[in-house]
């Protein structure tokens, strides 16, 4: 079996065991949505939601982001890891987008990649679930260890996984193998999984 069938039956059996598989972070705007991914960073997508429920309710807009002092932003988001790096992240980039953006995210990989803060993950993230475009394939911890697992790369750093993945799978499912493949590490394949009970334990490379 070439890798490129073998991506398509797992992308057909995860369908199945995840119908409506999405983000799990929580938001309601745009820009809402790029806070998230940049504080979801090495911290579970379950804690970002705890701490955006208290902050989304203070900061209702973009201008609450550029007006609001760093040292109190940072603050309100300390129940994060790294959050003093990612606070000053996120304020950087509300005013780039404030003032060169007309308050709007750009919509191409290019731009967003210029963004502080932003590499190609979370640029294909906002690409894929605010401006429904693919340009590229979301590799977080689960994508990284499960596309390991299954043979479909032997890379180890996330944007030569990103590579080989785009090169095996068909561009309609580059938005959606993300969400799967992390639905089925939450519930199923675990890092410390025995893959005993695991539903697509026969594509697993030995």
């Amino acid at each position: 079996m070439t890798k490129e069938e073998k991506v398509k039956q797992i992308i057909s059996r995860l369908e199945k065991l995840f119908p409506g598989s999405k983000i799990a972070l929580n938001y309601s705007s745009p820009w809402e949505l790029f806070v998230a991914v940049v504080l979801s960073a090495q911290t579970t997508d379950k804690q970002v939601n705890v701490v955006t429920h208290d902050l989304f309710a203070k900061y209702k807009t973009l201008e609450d982001y550029v007006n609001t002092p760093l040292e109190e932003f940072q603050n309100d988001i300390k129940r994060i890891g790294l959050f003093r790096g990612k606070g000053k992240s996120i304020k950087l980039t509300a005013d780039i987008v404030y003032k060169s953006y007309s308050g709007k995210l750009p919509d191409s990989m290019e731009k967003l990649l210029e963004l502080p803060g932003v590499g190609r993950k979370t640029a294909n993230v906002l690409l894929g679930n605010i401006y429904g475009k693919s340009e590229g394939i979301a590799v977080d911890t689960h994508v990284k260890r499960l596309a390991k697992l299954f043979g479909l790369t032997d890379e180890t750093d996330p944007n030569k996984i990103e590579r080989d993945l785009m090169e095996i799978t068909p561009k309609k499912d580059w938005f959606m193998i993300t969400y799967l493949l992390i639905d089925y590490g939450r519930k199923y394949c675990t890092a410390r999984c025995k893959h005993t009970d695991c539903p697509l334990k026969n594509y697993i490379i030995k």
